[in-house]
């Protein structure tokens, strides 16, 4: 159905950099490195390029799907609409967790890289200003929202851009880089692939490959603020997508050539560490102060994401109508303040072990966007059996949804990203606990 009360006042380049901006966070920047250590060089490009494949399987389901319901509140609305109304219930909630959660390892981040230059400051001091900064931002309006992300993921794509071509140049020659050889490396790394963990590890790293690649689903959620939603949606999915493949599957081959042997903590960036060994002067601050400005245009994106969420759940009826109240500026300024309590787990883990509650917290919400994109999958299948005209065919979900159970099942295997499900699953668990109570409820039941 349409949500008048949402001004379209989103542009193709708005939706584009949007996307960008919701996938080019700590999941490139800084849980690389985590899958780097984890699956090795060659194990590490490999999982990647799988999650490419299944990013750009669910993004054709998506994309269909917004062509012919173009609504805030996006996929949920296609969960309920096309498997069951509890099935989308669930997936908004998820999606909310996906990026509420994905807000507490933002602001951590920021905290933490903001330690490069000022070590005696509280992680927490800098994580309250980026949580102020961003509700500032997803307040004001549709546009200034837009326009401050279009810009700050402007700043990613560039720094992604110089990366890739000096990475390029050391590759061939033209830039000294200690412990690089030329091609005896690449062979090493390629022809005689090594898995620190076995091969199965490119499983395992499947999770947090797949949360690097999140934010990809944001243009189906932006469908109800965007003009043209017929025309727009399909150039933007098709234009993210292949600068998005290209610039993690590009980034990691480099990052894969040139630290092998990378062992670096999870809030360690392999591009900090790949420009200092270039011996480029101030690249290692420059490139730091990059990753902060991409930490905050990810949790600016998620924000917004979140948001949209919980007011397509008031709008709906299954949510207080608190929330589904706009200011005059028709943003969601309750649902927004709703949303921002995932920032406040950045101030909690600041006090605790943070390093080690990140990699938790990546995995919560790598679970969390896998299971939405299933619902994605499941729902396009379904569709497709009642629309004969939507364009993509029938098999593609069937991988989509095979590819996303795979590293589902692979998390049970990682010590690091299982925690994932014991808070994950009691998380579905009330959240459908609540809905049916909600449901009978207005049935009088």
């Amino acid at each position: 159905m349409e949500q008048p009360s949402f001004k379209r006042a989103m542009k193709q380049r708005h939706l584009m950099l949007l996307s960008f901006g919701g996938v080019i966070g700590t999941g490139l920047f800084l849980s690389s490195g985590y899958t780097l250590k984890q699956a090795g060089p060659f194990g590490t490009v490999l999982s990647y390029l799988i999650g490419s494949i299944l990013v750009y399987l669910v993004m054709l389901c998506l994309g269909q799907l917004a062509i012919k319901h173009p609504v805030t509140g996006g996929f949920h609305t296609y969960a309920s609409l096309y498997i069951h109304p509890s099935v989308g219930y669930i997936v908004a909630w998820f999606y909310w967790l996906t990026w509420t959660v994905a807000l507490g390892s933002e602001f951590t981040a920021v905290g933490i890289l903001m330690q490069k230059w000022m070590p005696e400051t509280p992680v927490y001091i800098f994580a309250t200003i980026a949580i102020i900064l961003i509700l500032l931002f997803n307040i004001i309006s549709t546009r200034f929202y837009a326009e401050v992300e279009f810009y700050f993921s402007l700043v990613k794509v560039i720094a992604i851009i110089v990366f890739i071509i000096l990475g390029l140049l050391v590759i061939i020659g033209f830039i000294h880089y200690d412990g690089y050889g030329g091609l005896n490396t690449i062979a090493d790394r390629y022809t005689n692939p090594t898995f620190p963990n076995g091969i199965g590890s490119v499983f395992l790293t499947m999770l947090a490959v797949n949360y690097a690649f999140s934010g990809t689903e944001l243009i189906g959620i932006a469908a109800g603020e965007t003009e043209n939603p017929e025309k727009v949606i399909p150039k933007a999915i098709r234009a993210t997508l292949w600068r998005l493949i290209v610039f993690f599957i590009g980034t990691m081959v480099i990052i894969s050539i040139l630290i092998p042997s990378y062992q670096g903590k999870s809030l360690e960036s392999p591009f900090v560490v790949i420009f200092q060994k270039m011996g480029i002067l101030y690249a290692g601050d420059v490139m730091n102060l990059v990753i902060i400005t991409a930490l905050l245009s990810a949790a600016n994106s998620g924000l917004y994401a979140a948001s949209r969420m919980i007011w397509s759940l008031s709008n709906e009826g299954v949510f207080p109508k608190w929330f589904g109240k706009l200011n005059k500026h028709h943003m969601p300024v309750n649902a927004t303040l709703f949303s921002m309590i995932g920032g406040l787990l950045a101030l909690f883990s600041s006090v605790y072990v943070a390093d080690s509650l990140y990699v938790i917290l990546v995995s919560v919400a790598g679970l969390a966007v896998v299971i939405v994109w299933m619902s994605i999958c499941i729902a396009y299948f379904n569709a497709k059996k009642i629309d004969r005209s939507l364009k993509v065919h029938q098999s593609i979900p069937i991988i989509g949804f095979i590819l996303c159970l795979v590293s589902c099942v692979g998390m049970l295997f990682d010590s690091n990203q299982a925690p994932a499900l014991y808070f994950g699953l009691p998380f579905a668990a009330f959240a459908l606990t609540y809905y049916f109570i909600k449901f009978n409820k207005k049935r009088g039941v």
